[in-house]
Parts: structure tokens; C-alpha cells; sequence
């Protein structure tokens, strides 16, 4: 008797088992019937994404140094772009073509085109390139704001120069703020993209391009899983400005911004931490005749809302120099607007000035404000507020204050960076932690993000 028990339990089990695996087995199969097939997309718009080859002439080595004179020598580049109207302007990134001495586009028909350079905007890392020609193959131009996170997409480019090679992935984040670039709200996708992509277009469902590939997150060069697209609408509004002038105009402030966390959020009696603390004010610049005071937080810029302190740079950045902005501030608890009227940025100033921001080690850190001495009761000091991974893997952490270097004080970026330059390869940073203070060794590293060729 129990014997038979036993083999009616274990054939149960088993025909229990097999149900079980296959109902897996149909949701996987179902997962595979319902991903997205972008053949229709790359057969339609594949013929509009180009090859960019660009030959740069490097600068003859001196007599003396430890390689050989060349002259004349030549590199050759090879990345993406994509045809944005019938008769022949093309986007692509700065980075692309840069120092480029030729530039040559190739199409998926074969035909070649030396291309003439309209004008880079190497602020937002976009160029507009122009062959002669008519009829070209062109993309649709999609609508970036109405992304969300885990859409499909699909790159098309040349990665390590294999032509028309389309990827896909999913849109990870929006409005990705990444070191070095605070004017650019990126596309964050796990697209795989790779040296040669950089310049490509970015493609939704409907097969509208929402974004130009441009960079990748990595250690080795290569994806490692993170890559990042420019929005296709600030690029446009970038493309109108090279087409009809051949340069980009901004609006700047002349003003220092920081995001506001919860600790300070609770300090100035927000009801939640959001908008751009301004820390510097340049005296005599757009932000200082408007009254724009340090200490004030920016909450909109004209409609726009200020999430997080980058949007501030971004609108203003988008401002026209010479119009009239409003600004919604908060200060001494109370909410107010002010009227500023942007000046124009140049090449050598940026929109908004950040001279005291980037600093050696892979961090970006700040002077504390009197407020916050007198909160975490020290005397100077400098807050991190972003640190690349080699930072983070010493223990270094958001939110510290770096008292010291190597046993003495440090106030200034210019401190910091001295210290730092005496030091033989690795540093001693005495962290001010919540109430803990502790030494953390440190060694330079390059930081991680990097154009995707």
C-alpha cells in the first residue's frame, strides 16, 4: 500500500513539475512573441543613418622628444550621423568632427560625399554637416518628453565601423545629468553602443528619432551596459541656430548652482528638497543686476519647473539673451519672482559660470555655505557632491566634507587642488561624516564617462 502512495505521489509531482515548466516555457515564448520587431523600422529609416569619416591631420612631433619626427602625419575616424532633410544636412556629434581636416559621408547605396562642416556646438557635443545632394533618405523626428522608462528603442550606426548595425534596449532614466555636462538632460538607455556610434540616431517604436547617440558610461571603452543619447529637440533647436549662423547663442546668468537635499531642503523650510540653490553670484553679471541673491532657490524658470539643480542651467542656457525671464525663487521662507534678462554666453564663458565646482580625485565639491558651518559647527570646509567610482571605492561618500589633505586645512577648490598636486601618487582626505570624523586614502583616477566614438 504505501508503495503505491509513493508512486502516485511522485507521478503528481511530476506532472505538477512539467506544468510548471511549461507554463515558464510560455511566458518566455510569450515575452519573445510580444518584443518588438524593429525589421519594418531599419529597412524603412536604416538608408537615412550614414557613415562619417573624418580625416584629422596631427601636429608634427618636435625634434628632441622621445618619438620620432613624423610630418605630415594623418588619423582616420570613422562614427555616425543620420540625414535630418532631402537635401543633405546631417547630424552628427562635435566630438565626431572634431579637428577634422576632411570629412566624408557614406551611404548605405554606396554613393560617397566629401561633406562641408556647418557649425559645432561643443557645449551640447552636436554638429550639422551639409553634402550636395537631393532626394536623400530622411528620419522622423519624434518627441523626447513623452519617453518613459523601460520604452523600447533602437540604435542604428557603426560600431567599430560595421555599418548600418542596429541594436535595441530599453530607455533606463530621462533627464540623466552627467559630469561635464550640465546642459544636456541625456537619455539614459542599456542600447549596446559602442566606438563609431557616436553621432547615430536613436529610434522609438513608431520609428521616430528621439535622440543622437553620444556617449557611454565604461572602464574599458567598450559598453558595459549604460550609454546615453542627446534629446532630438534640444538638438534640432541647436541644428536651426547652425543652419541659419553657423553658431549657437545661450543665455547666462553668471550664477553658481547646487542641488538642494533633504537636510537643506529642511533648513530653508522647503516643503521638499528640489530647485537650484544659487551659491555664487558674479558681481555685475545678469543674475547680480536682477538681485538674484546667494542663497536664494530657484524653483521656475519662466513655466518650467526645477526638479533638480541642472534644469535651472538648461532653461536659462535655452533663454534668448536680451528677453526678459522670470524667476521664481525662494527666500527667507517666501516665494517671489524675479525679472532677469540673460546676457550672452560665449565659447570661453560658459552659460553659467561654475569656478569653483570641478576638483581633482574625481570629485565635484563645493564650499560649505555659513548656514551649514554654523549647522555642522566647523569653520570652512568643502562638500562633495559627486565622486566617480574610484572615489567611491576609496570610501568617500555624497555629502562629505573634506577638512584636510594630507594634514592640512582646505577651504578653496584652489587649496584642494594644491594639496593634491604635492601629493606622490595617493592623498590622506580627512571627512567630516555626519558627527564621525576619519582619514581616507585616495588615488587619481581618470573618470569613467567617455564619448562613444
Amino acid at each position: 500500500m504505501k508503495f503505491r502512495y509513493s508512486k502516485l505521489l511522485a507521478m503528481a509531482l511530476a506532472l505538477l513539475l512539467a506544468m510548471t515548466l511549461g507554463a515558464c516555457g510560455s511566458m518566455q515564448r510569450s515575452w519573445l512573441w510580444n518584443a518588438p520587431d524593429f525589421s519594418a523600422l531599419a529597412k524603412r529609416y536604416g538608408p537615412a543613418v550614414v557613415n562619417v569619416g573624418v580625416v584629422r591631420d596631427l601636429a608634427p612631433q618636435r625634434a628632441g622628444s622621445a618619438a620620432p619626427v613624423q610630418h605630415g602625419v594623418q588619423e582616420d575616424s570613422l562614427g555616425s550621423g543620420f540625414i535630418v532633410s532631402e537635401d543633405g544636412y546631417i547630424l552628427t556629434n562635435a566630438h565626431v568632427v572634431a579637428r577634422g581636416s576632411q570629412i566624408s559621408v557614406k551611404l548605405t547605396d554606396r554613393r560617397e560625399f566629401k561633406a562641408r562642416l556647418i557649425g559645432t556646438d561643443r557645449v551640447a557635443d552636436v554638429a550639422l554637416l551639409k553634402i550636395d545632394a537631393r532626394g536623400l533618405p530622411t528620419v522622423r523626428i519624434g518627441d523626447p518628453a513623452i519617453v518613459d522608462v523601460g520604452d523600447w528603442v533602437l540604435a542604428i550606426g557603426s560600431p567599430f565601423g560595421f555599418s548600418n548595425s542596429a541594436t535595441a534596449g530599453i530607455i533606463s532614466a530621462t533627464r540623466r545629468i552627467l559630469p561635464g555636462a550640465d546642459y544636456t538632460p541625456f537619455l539614459q538607455t542599456d542600447v549596446p553602443v559602442n566606438p563609431g556610434n557616436s553621432g547615430g540616431p536613436l529610434f522609438n517604436r513608431r520609428g521616430e528619432v528621439i535622440g543622437i547617440n553620444s556617449r557611454i558610461y565604461s572602464n574599458s571603452g567598450g559598453y558595459q551596459g549604460l550609454s546615453f543619447a542627446i534629446p532630438i529637440d534640444a538638438a534640432m533647436r541647436i541644428k536651426e541656430q547652425l543652419q541659419a549662423r553657423g553658431s549657437v547663442t545661450r543665455g547666462r546668468l553668471g550664477m553658481t548652482v547646487q542641488e538642494v537635499n533633504q537636510a537643506l531642503a529642511e533648513s530653508f523650510h522647503l516643503s521638499r528638497p528640489a530647485g537650484a540653490l544659487v551659491g555664487f553670484v558674479e558681481r555685475g553679471a545678469a543674475a547680480d543686476r536682477s538681485g538674484v541673491k546667494s542663497g536664494d532657490v530657484i524653483l521656475r524658470v519662466n513655466q518650467h519647473d526645477v526638479i533638480q539643480s541642472a534644469d535651472a542651467l538648461i532653461f536659462i542656457a535655452d533663454a534668448v539673451p536680451g528677453e526678459e525671464v522670470a524667476l521664481t525663487v525662494w527666500r527667507d521662507r517666501t516665494a517671489l519672482t524675479l525679472v532677469v534678462v540673460p546676457d550672452r554666453a560665449d565659447a570661453s564663458r560658459p552659460p553659467t559660470a561654475r569656478p569653483d565646482l570641478q576638483a581633482p580625485l574625481g570629485l565635484v565639491v563645493r564650499p560649505l555655505l555659513p548656514q551649514e558651518q554654523v549647522l555642522l559647527r566647523i569653520d570652512g570646509g568643502l562638500l562633495v557632491q559627486r565622486l566617480n567610482a574610484a572615489a567611491l571605492r576609496a570610501g568617500v561618500k555624497a555629502a562629505d566634507v573634506i577638512l584636510a589633505v594630507n594634514g592640512r586645512t582646505v577651504g578653496t577648490i584652489q587649496e584642494l587642488a594644491a594639496e593634491v598636486g604635492e601629493g606622490d601618487g595617493a592623498v590622506a582626505l580627512l571627512i567630516q561624516r555626519g558627527a564621525t570624523r576619519l582619514f581616507i586614502p585616495i588615488e587619481t583616477k581618470k573618470p569613467t564617462p567617455r564619448d562613444a566614438g
